[in-house]
């Protein structure tokens, strides 16, 4: 009831960290999710079949390995791996720093390679390194700092 709240009753556009989520809302009627986080190898099988059955099922990719991975695994009935791209805008727990020169290879890579496969929806940041703030202010401070992060990045 929360998600369908928070989505004004469109069931799109959620983002879950975990497959059971995904899997959960997906019985549940929503057809647009985002699993935020890279996905592991041994968790394709699953990532596929919710490709398959949703209208968008995204997910992130943080390496050049992770979209081998994809492109090396097609989604059968002529669909495509839906991926953004995951910055490490200073939580340190997944993604490529946007300041790293390979970052924007990948998203080249990604955007260019081989679209009918795979198609770069966007780039994805989690300030996640907002949990150990004390105040409002601090939490303000990451937040402009993300957001100015991937501007820069987007831009160049």
């Amino acid at each position: 009831e929360g998600a369908e709240l928070a989505t004004g009753g469109s069931r799109r556009g959620i983002v879950v960290s975990t497959l059971a989520e995904a899997r959960f809302f997906a019985a549940g009627g929503f057809d647009d999710i985002l699993y935020a986080f890279p996905a592991p190898a041994w968790r394709l099988a699953e990532c596929s079949a919710l490709a398959q059955r949703l209208q968008a099922f995204q997910l992130l990719l943080d390496s050049p390995q992770g979209l081998e991975m994809l492109l090396q695994n097609p989604l059968p009935g002529g669909k495509r791996w839906l991926a953004w791209l995951k910055l490490d805008c200073g939580n340190g727990r997944a993604g490529i720093r946007p300041t790293d020169p390979e970052a924007l290879a990948l998203a080249r890579a990604i955007a260019q390679g081989s679209p009918e496969l795979v198609t770069l929806v966007g780039v994805y940041a989690h300030c996640g390194n907002t949990y150990g703030c004390r105040d409002i202010p601090a939490i303000q401070a990451i937040a402009r700092a993300t957001t100015a992060a991937v501007l820069e990045f987007v831009t160049a």
